[in-house]
């Protein structure tokens, strides 16, 4: 069977797991015994004791089952590992943490990176490189003691790569841009089994599209990231009885966009399970949380600037203060134990007093949804300005991100996706032309993908991959 008959099996939304499972193919007699030869870490083949361990989820909503797994500890690995999936005509899907998978890669040669953990830190350089398998914690409290940080999102048990690949917008992202803006050089193994170096001087055109086309063009090995001049913040979350959401979220619409570069910052309604784990002021509530991050250095100023959404309502719980950069888990409190999840986003490019109303009408506490969570994400400042060396991330149009989290539960199969693009359509009026990827969740194919882009964007970015890899070896994952 050829890869070009092989281009991918269907997404799961149109394919059950059932009829994905019975995609795997037959190998010659020891050519998993060869692999394994090439490689320094584990290979396993489908039926193989280690192998659901191996490729396991932390969204566990999505459960892979590839024909092989390679275990990679370094790049000569990735690279041997994706040589030996093209001789033998399959597609090459990779993990690291296992916080992003879109749809299972049945079938595929997948490549877990998460033993490929160097990291170093270059204070004087302000500059970090980090390999595959690396989460931004372990950057974090590298970089914290010189009084610098990373570009992080709302946790930093993700991994570092396939964050900023996707364009990676976190708390310090009005001031300084989107991860993938602060990225020096990458490392990335082709179809052809080439281990690349790309850089502004180095094959430009490819380092353009990697920063912001997410996996589409290889797998990255390692990557430089810059780190910024910010040793501590004036930061955290606050939550708010369920009962202020209207006057809240009306009021973060007209106060956000006053705010200055240095305040990050976003509201969410949260459904809170009825979980020991959780505070009793949260267990089983309904409530309003407000994320806040000023990354200046006059505290003063940030109580300030914070005073009027503090006023408006009933405090359940929660601290604004000074904290460590490798504190920011503080801010969204994500969850970080494994959960089944399924998510959607979308940007807009202004949140009038209507929006607001049709978000509260579909989404707010009266209403009995399934849902975790509904966010919006203040924009703007440096995430709407290209950087020095420009990349393919799209959403520098939008004012405000919206997403919704629901249980990726099979019971609520059905219900969830319906539900959460239910509460997104309600906000189509004012929807953005471009969305991250980061936060398009689930998606029906590539042409939900390549529709989250600019035109000119996605055809700029598809004249790359069909240079570098022209029978889409690399097609799971958010694949145009």
């Amino acid at each position: 069977m050829s890869l070009t008959e092989k281009s991918g099996p269907l997404p799961s939304a149109v394919m059950g797991d059932a009829v994905l499972d019975t995609l795997v193919p037959s190998f010659p007699a020891g050519a998993i015994d060869e692999l394994r030869s090439q490689v320094h870490g584990p290979v396993y083949a489908a039926g193989d004791d280690g192998m659901a361990a191996e490729v396991a989820t932390w969204n566990v909503a999505i459960q892979h089952t590839p024909a092989v797994a390679v275990g990679a500890t370094c790049a000569e690995d990735v690279s041997a590992a994706v040589t030996w999936a093209v001789a033998h005509d399959l597609h090459v899907a990779v993990q690291a943490t296992g916080h992003g998978p879109v749809r299972n890669a049945a079938g595929s040669l997948m490549i877990t990176t998460r033993r490929m953990q160097g990291t170093s830190v270059d204070p004087e350089r302000r500059v970090a490189r980090v390999e595959a398998g690396v989460k931004w914690k372990k950057v974090l409290e590298a970089a914290a003691d010189h009084g610098l940080a990373g570009l992080c999102g709302s946790t930093s048990d993700v991994g570092v790569v396939g964050y900023t690949l996707g364009g990676g917008m976190g708390s310090l992202g009005r001031r300084f841009g989107f991860a993938a803006d602060h990225v020096q050089a990458v490392e990335l193994v082709t179809a052809d089994g080439r281990l690349r170096r790309l850089s502004a001087d180095s094959e430009p055109e490819l380092f353009w599209a990697v920063r912001g086309g997410k996996g589409n063009f290889g797998i990255v090995t390692a990557m430089e990231i810059d780190l910024v001049p910010v040793g501590s913040l004036y930061a955290g979350g606050i939550f708010f009885t369920g009962d202020d959401a209207p006057a809240l979220l009306h009021r973060f619409r007209q106060w956000a966009p006053t705010l200055p570069e240095e305040v990050g910052t976003s509201i969410a309604v949260m459904r809170m399970p009825p979980m020991e784990e959780l505070p009793p002021p949260l267990r089983g509530q309904t409530v309003v949380h407000l994320r806040y991050a000023y990354s200046g250095t006059d505290h003063a100023e940030a109580e300030k600037l914070l005073s009027p959404m503090k006023i408006l309502g009933t405090i359940v719980m929660g601290y604004v203060g000074p904290i460590r950069t490798d504190e920011m888990d503080s801010i969204h409190m994500d969850p970080v134990d494994p959960m089944p999840a399924w998510e959607k986003g979308m940007l807009l490019t202004d949140l009038p007093e209507e929006a607001v109303d049709a978000l509260l009408e579909a989404a707010g506490p009266q209403v009995d949804i399934p849902l975790f969570m509904t966010e919006i994400r203040l924009m703007g400042g440096a995430l709407a300005r290209q950087p020095r060396v420009p990349n393919a991330v799209p959403g520098r149009s939008g004012a405000f991100a919206v997403e919704v989290v629901g249980p990726g539960i099979p019971e609520l199969a059905q219900v969830v996706p319906m539900v959460g693009k239910g509460v997104l359509g309600t906000l189509a009026p004012w929807k953005a032309p471009e969305t991250m990827i980061n936060f398009l969740g689930e998606v029906s194919g590539p042409e939900e993908v390549a529709a989250a882009y600019l035109p000119e964007t996605i055809e700029r970015l598809r004249a790359v991959k069909s240079q570098v890899d022209p029978a889409g070896v690399f097609s799971f994952g958010h694949a145009f």
